[in-house]
């Protein structure tokens, strides 16, 4: 069982024209995802957006893995910029640990393509 949840900013600024939006997918893997967390991740990719405002939808899978391993809650981020993807694993004890590494990582590609692309113009 699959559990989709959409989220999308829901402030004003939705409607200004030189705002891009981020959709931010999150698939919950056989077990139900808690809205907090739901929020939580939200929250985390919007912050991504400042490192780098083209980011067009992050789909994040939320998966726990069948291990005696503590370290068993699984989290794959992939983000959608125009021209690329990228795509981040990390596996740790909670799954706000794993999101927060995952986004740091994110954000250190983020600025590497920003740089990237400023460096062509």
């Amino acid at each position: 069982m699959v559990m989709r949840i959409r989220g999308i900013n829901n402030s004003s600024e939705m409607f200004n024209p030189k705002i891009c939006i981020m959709k931010v997918d999150v698939h919950a893997v056989n077990f139900t995802v808690d809205r907090k967390l739901v929020d939580f991740i939200q929250e985390r990719m919007d912050k991504l957006e400042k490192y780098y405002d083209r980011v067009v939808s992050a789909d994040i899978f939320l998966k726990v893995e069948r291990t005696s391993d503590k370290e068993n809650k699984a989290v794959e981020i992939k983000i959608n910029v125009p021209g690329d993807d990228f795509l981040v694993k990390k596996q740790c004890k909670t799954f706000e640990e794993a999101i927060e590494l995952s986004a740091e990582s994110l954000e250190r590609v983020l600025v590497k393509r920003k740089e990237k692309i400023r460096a062509h113009i």
